[in-house]
């Protein structure tokens, strides 16, 4: 392994760049401890950059290189990174005792030595077998050295499920700014103009609102190509008779708030005035359903009986929503925590976070369909945005 001295910092200050105060990262790292304690680990190798930043802070978008945090029962953590992100680390977090290494080195073989030198081979480790980013080559290397891997996915993710004040606050701003971007988008729609036009007055008037980059770009879609699930602009230019689809997310330091909205240039088909009006009293009755002990299949069984009420079942093959807070590329949502969805018998507490975008779709023809972030209250819910629901009919 080769050896990295800890560079002199200059200017950069420590923590400077923090989402939140050292206190609240302690308070987390203690919490996510109990549970590893709960769990008979002794300590946790944590690769998810969500998960990461939601114990200490770190965000960059260099993540596609290897990184980790060492979190031990007892004891200091440890982050694992290489040399270009240190500062970063350092200006966004209060950790201080890092393990860095350089380009030329394996950073498999860099951790191991980092194990190896502070005792932790033969404790019990965690890992998350099911994260995103933990590439296979790694696991098996780990394991190979190590022996016994104990799965730790969802520890840490437990304690992201409610959010706390702080949090919500930080998700309210994100709300505002999709609004922004929502607007904007719906007020560029027009004859001629083209899908990118759409997502260039979306993504313009969020940064502009106050988001940071997105964990996933906006869907945005017209005529038949909205027929077609997680389209992204490609140019086309939209027509009379259109349909438009417009999904994005907008973030405050990385906590997400997402939103869907549908228009049509022109007159809708009967049909899709159907559709979009199921679309409504579905995501109501969804919310309608949402309270504290409530399980997380209850809106989404609300949402399904509304749906095949009206005949579209067959256009509705999906969950009703998912969690929603911290996220990176690719995705801005944290579906991976929770879903609304048949069979999850999770109960629902105050503090918890969902995007419920239930859409209808013909497949090839058109989607519509409507969404909204809400919080999980002590009496029922509390929707974070602002913009209108209703199926925007353009002339």
């Amino acid at each position: 392994m080769h050896k990295t001295e800890l560079p002199d910092l200059g200017r950069v200050v420590p923590g400077a760049e923090s989402a939140f105060a050292e206190a609240e990262y302690s308070l987390r790292i203690a919490r996510a401890r109990q549970l590893l304690t709960e769990a008979g680990l002794d300590l946790m190798v944590i690769t998810g950059p969500e998960n990461i930043f939601y114990l200490t802070g770190q965000q960059t978008p260099g993540y596609y290189t290897f990184q980790t945090l060492v979190l031990p029962v007892e004891g200091e953590p440890v982050f694992v990174i290489r040399q270009l992100e240190y500062f970063n680390f350092i200006s966004n977090t209060f950790i201080r005792n890092a393990a860095i290494y350089t380009d030329g080195d394996n950073p498999v073989n860099f951790l191991l030595d980092v194990l190896k030198t502070r005792g932790w081979t033969q404790k019990r480790i965690g890992i998350d077998k099911r994260g995103w980013f933990l590439p296979i080559a790694v696991y098996e290397a780990l394991q190979t050295e190590l022996g016994t891997l104990h799965d730790a996915a969802g520890v840490i993710e437990r304690l992201r499920a409610v959010k706390s004040t702080a949090e919500l606050e930080k998700m309210a701003f994100a709300a505002r700014y999709v609004d922004a971007g929502m607007l904007a988008g719906r007020n560029a729609i027009a004859a001629g103009v083209s899908e990118n036009d759409l997502v260039s007055a979306m993504m313009g008037a969020a940064i502009a609102a106050g988001s940071e980059y997105m964990g996933m770009e906006p869907l945005v879609s017209s005529g038949p190509r909205t027929g077609v699930p997680h389209g992204t602009w490609r140019r086309r230019r939209i027509l009379d008779g259109d349909p438009i689809f417009l999904e994005m997310a907008a973030t405050h330091d990385r906590y997400h708030a997402a939103l869907m909205r549908s228009a049509w240039l022109g007159k809708p088909p009967a049909v899709a005035l159907e559709m979009e009006k199921t679309c409504q009293e579905a995501l109501q009755a969804a919310l309608d359903a949402i309270r504290p002990g409530a399980t997380c299949e209850a809106p989404h069984l609300a949402c399904q009986k509304v749906i095949d009420k009206a005949g579209f079942t067959d256009n509705f093959k999906k969950r009703t929503g998912y969690s929603i807070g911290i996220s990176f590329a690719p995705d801005w949502g944290e579906g991976a925590i929770l879903s609304l969805y048949s069979g999850i018998t999770t109960e629902l507490q105050p503090g918890m976070t969902f995007h419920i975008p239930p859409a209808l779709r013909i497949y090839g023809e058109f989607t519509v369909g409507v969404s909204e972030t809400i919080v999980v209250t002590e009496t029922g819910y509390r929707i974070l945005g602002s913009v209108e629901r209703p199926l925007s009919l353009l002339e």
